[in-house]
């Protein structure tokens, strides 16, 4: 159901009642649509434990890179034309949208006020957000999800929020972490979309019932992983990636906990390595 929908006649409520339990019924390739009602978001793609994916941030997909039900792509480099070729393929598409940092190189740079920019995030042309200016930011970042759901994504991976962790230029605290991070779910399922938690991992046990999905870097290597068991126990999947440890290392715990890891190079180009 999409944000704003409004109430039907009987007529039409019936019928479509109707349409949505055929549909129900049908198989979903990459973890299937959700049974539980769940507000706005009703009927979203929730992706299970145990699916393999393939994570390309580097340029315009690489769709014959990895037979596998779930890509993660970068949502301003690639447009509808390849979304719709994964799904063509029987894929199901994230979109990876950095909401926690300004970067100089996005299309809707101008879009952000002065006031909001604060220290460098160690990337170039990136600068941390100050995440407590919701009634600036939520306007961006609706029409950055906006530009997801018309490209025909089915989830989103909000990058970078955890900043209340790090040297932002702000006085940011975990509670203001929580509220930004709810609403960024928020405007995902206002729109159908389903949305990840990134990284985060002290906050998982306040955000695991928010959020649809996990995505994480480098758990293994600093032995973190297991922090991630309630999106597990919560029938959502872990999609992991580790850069440097090799994958006879953290495979088995990977498999034993039941996450969707993989090695990947820092440049998340197409090559890839699974579980």
């Amino acid at each position: 159901m999409r944000h704003g929908a409004r109430a039907w006649p009987i007529l039409l409520t019936v019928w479509a009642v109707a349409v949505t339990t055929v549909l129900a019924g049908c198989s979903d390739t990459g973890g299937g649509r959700s049974a539980t009602p769940d507000g706005p978001g009703e009927g979203r793609w929730q992706p299970r434990p145990g699916l393999a994916w393939q994570w390309q941030l580097d340029g315009r997909v690489d769709a014959a890179a990895a037979d596998v039900p779930v890509y993660d792509i970068d949502g301003f480099e690639n447009t509808s034309v390849d979304v719709a070729r994964l799904h063509r393929l029987g894929r199901k598409v994230i979109c990876y949208i950095d909401v926690g940092s300004w970067e100089d190189y996005r299309p809707d740079k101008d879009a952000f006020p002065r006031s909001v920019l604060g220290g460098p995030n160690g990337w170039q042309g990136e600068r941390w957000l100050d995440i407590r200016r919701i009634s600036l930011l939520r306007p961006i970042m609706e029409r950055r999800f906006d530009m997801c759901r018309k490209k025909g994504f089915d989830a989103v991976e909000p990058d970078l929020v955890e900043g209340y962790a790090d040297d932002t230029g702000f006085p940011l605290t975990a509670r203001d972490q929580l509220r930004y991070n709810r609403m960024i779910a928020d405007i995902a399922h206002q729109r159908g979309l389903a949305v990840g938690l990134k990284n985060d991992l002290p906050q998982i046990p306040q955000l695991v019932d928010t959020f649809d999905f996990a995505v994480n870097e480098q758990c293994a290597q600093y032995g973190e992983c297991a922090r991630l068991t309630p999106f597990i126990e919560a029938g959502k999947a872990v999609f992991h990636v580790e850069y440097t440890e090799p994958a006879h290392r953290f495979c088995p715990e990977s498999r034993r906990l039941g996450l969707s890891s993989m090695r990947k190079k820092w440049e998340l180009g197409a090559w890839r390595r699974a579980c």
